[in-house]
C-alpha cells in the first residue's frame, strides 16, 4: 500500500467537505486538510488537478458563487486558461471536497472512489 499523503481540499463549513472528512477517519485514514479561507488555493495544486479532472467538473456551476458571478465572466469560462484563473480568483466556485492522493484527484462526494484510493 501507498504511503503517498492525501490531500482534502475544501472549507470546513461546508457539508461535502465534512461527509468527506468523517468518512476518511471513520475508516482510519490520515489525510491533511487544505482549508481554502485560510491558506488559499495553490496554483499547483489547481494545476495538477486540471492535468487530470475536466475543467467543467472542477467549477461548481451550481452554487451561490457561481449565481453571483458576472454573466459576462460566466460566460468567459471556456477551458481550462479560465476555469484556472476564475478558481484561483474566487476559490467558493470549486466544487467541495477535492481529494488528492498522488496523481489521483476525486471532486465531490465519492465514497466509492475514496475507499479504492485508500484500500
Amino acid at each position: 500500500m501507498s504511503k503517498t499523503t492525501i490531500t482534502v481540499y475544501g472549507i470546513p463549513n461546508c457539508d461535502s467537505v465534512k461527509k468527506a472528512r468523517v468518512w476518511l477517519t471513520d475508516h482510519g485514514v490520515d489525510y491533511v486538510f487544505h482549508d481554502f479561507k485560510k491558506q488559499g488555493v495553490p496554483p499547483e495544486a489547481v494545476d495538477l488537478w486540471l492535468q487530470h479532472v475536466s475543467w467543467d467538473v472542477l467549477v461548481n456551476r451550481k452554487g451561490t458563487t457561481w449565481r453571483k458571478l458576472d454573466p459576462a465572466l460566466q460566460a468567459s469560462v471556456v477551458d481550462n486558461a479560465s476555469a484556472r484563473a476564475l478558481m484561483l480568483e474566487h476559490a467558493s466556485v470549486i466544487k467541495r471536497p477535492v481529494v488528492v492522493k498522488g496523481a489521483t484527484v476525486i471532486v465531490g462526494v465519492n465514497p466509492e472512489a475514496w475507499a479504492r484510493v485508500v484500500g
